[in-house]
């Protein structure tokens, strides 16, 4: 269910994206369900009516649908007599009185996880600036399904189960590497909800601090996870998108406050403070 929220998040600020990227009066779009092979339409914009809402566009039926089973962006000029397309679908869309239509897939390793439509009220052609406004759009999702996949990923791998892990020492250490990469995955999540999860979850991965702990900037202590995690300060600046620099910058500030004078030190202390798993 997180997933799905997160899922429409994205799929919401797209359609926004795209009605002030085309000038369209009309955009809509939804995900595909779990397990099944057809769009619900959740997210609209721009409409009069309710008559698409949760409207369930199935695999290979009407524009969506076509989009879906091609994987890739379709249009019509007037959906009403288009004899490119099926016709499920025309009384909710006669009802919301849209003619031209476009729709762009939306596909994350090979496989369509949604639709972006855009419309009009009019039967016009939709040029080609449009249409590449629309799919622009759908690789925002696209990118940002990606990322919302990985840092499930990591989440799930994270928590290996006690019986199919036998070192301990290594599964700590596969724990700590997760926490390094959870936190540097959240900065590039534009969800605030699913940030402020991943951050959550970043930390149960930890214990709580038995003393005060030092107060580390977010960056110091994503900086710092890298470190205990094994990784050089140029492994480091790569993983985080900062130059070497920056990086040691962060790491000394972090050992100044938690009155380390070693990176070894450093990441000790972090751990006591239960800043680190």
């Amino acid at each position: 269910m997180a997933a799905e929220v997160a899922g429409a998040v994205e799929i919401r600020g797209a359609l926004a994206r795209l009605r002030r990227a085309t000038g369209l009066p009309i955009a809509f779009g939804g995900l595909v369900e779990a397990g099944r092979t057809r769009v619900r339409i959740s997210e609209l914009t721009g409409t009069n009516t309710a008559a698409l809402r949760s409207l369930a566009v199935t695999s290979g039926n009407g524009l969506g649908g076509k989009a879906v089973a091609l994987a890739r962006p379709c249009a019509v000029t007037d959906y009403s007599v288009s004899r490119q397309i099926s016709h499920e679908y025309d009384i909710p869309v006669a009802a919301e009185g849209i003619r031209s239509v476009l729709a762009v897939p939306v596909v994350v390793r090979r496989r369509v996880r949604g639709v972006l439509y855009g419309a009009l009220r009019s039967a016009q052609p939709l040029g080609d600036r449009t249409l590449g406004a629309a799919v622009a759009a759908a690789r925002d999702v696209e990118q940002a399904l990606v990322v919302q996949d990985e840092a499930r990923g990591l989440l799930s791998a994270a928590r290996p189960e006690p019986a199919v892990v036998p070192d301990p020492g290594a599964a700590w250490e596969q724990v700590r590497e997760a926490h390094a990469a959870l936190r540097a995955l959240a900065p590039r999540i534009g969800d605030p909800g699913l940030r402020a999860e991943l951050l959550a979850a970043c930390g149960l991965l930890t214990t709580p601090a038995p003393v005060a702990e030092a107060a580390l900037a977010p960056r110091e202590l994503d900086v710092l996870a890298w470190v205990a995690a094994g990784a050089t300060n140029a492994a480091v600046a790569e993983r985080l998108g900062l130059r070497p620099e920056t990086v040691k910058g962060y790491l000394r500030s972090a050992m100044r406050k938690l009155g380390a004078h070693t990176r070894g030190e450093a990441v000790s202390a972090a751990r006591r403070t239960g800043l680190l798993p």
